[in-house]
């Protein structure tokens, strides 16, 4: 009998819900709920809903053709530095390029007299010799990314430029001798400065044992633009 009692306790109890106490809690009202139901994100600056959709076409121009200015000074002031690498961008290579490509343009395409490559011969040379040369620094290990090899190339044929506009000066005047002799000397330093600059931004991005590999071919496309500057006849 008191083995039935104790089965029949035992079955009561396990028919009880597991939290009855909890049913007859209550919370009052007058329990005030501090505390920010929130997720802090941190800080907030204005930065960072600042868009170039939300200003003037002109403040946007103003900010890239100042932008394209400085890396003009870099190059032109030669030096260890990642302004053309972190801040990359292809303006300025497009502006030189095209530049180039017109001061050197020969004759019509209608003239009998070929003394000079096309626009487009120069176009294609100049990026074609920029890109064979960045897969080459990409293939023997560099860690410098296309667009950015791109830039820094593109960039330092601004002294080239430079070269090209007294050359055509010096063609102006139509000194013979001496006004080849003062183009050799003009491309010659201008060559050597590209070729300088060029290597000391891409240098620090190239494994130690392999930058005569990375150099050699700048050298050459470098080299083939003083040609044809050298070589071009109005």
């Amino acid at each position: 009998m008191a083995a039935a009692e104790e089965a029949a306790a035992a079955a009561g109890g396990a028919a009880k819900p597991l939290f009855a106490g909890l049913a007859d809690v209550s919370i009052s009202e007058d329990i005030p709920v501090e505390g920010e139901i929130t997720v802090p994100v941190g800080s907030h600056s204005p930065d960072e809903d600042y868009s170039t959709l939300d200003e003037p076409v002109r403040d946007t121009i103003m900010r890239d053709l100042k932008a394209v200015g400085k890396k003009f000074v870099h190059v032109m002031y030669p030096k260890k530095s990642s302004t053309l690498l972190r801040d990359w961008d292809l303006w300025g290579p497009l502006i030189l390029c095209v530049l180039l490509a017109l001061m050197l343009q020969g004759r019509s395409a209608d003239s009998t007299e070929d003394r000079g490559p096309q626009f487009a011969e120069v176009f294609v040379i100049i990026w074609f010799g920029a890109v064979v040369i960045t897969l080459n620094s990409k293939l023997l290990g560099g860690t410098i990314s296309f667009f950015q090899s791109l830039c820094v190339l593109g960039y330092c044929i601004l002294p080239l430029t430079v070269a090209l506009l007294v050359c055509r000066l010096v063609l102006l005047a139509n000194i013979e001798t001496a006004g080849f002799v003062v183009r050799l000397l003009v491309v010659m330093a201008m060559f050597g400065w590209s070729t300088l600059a060029s290597t000391a931004f891409l240098a620090d991005s190239q494994p130690p044992n392999r930058k005569a590999l990375v150099v050699y071919p700048i050298f050459l496309f470098y080299f083939v633009i003083s040609w044809m500057i050298l070589t071009f006849a109005p």
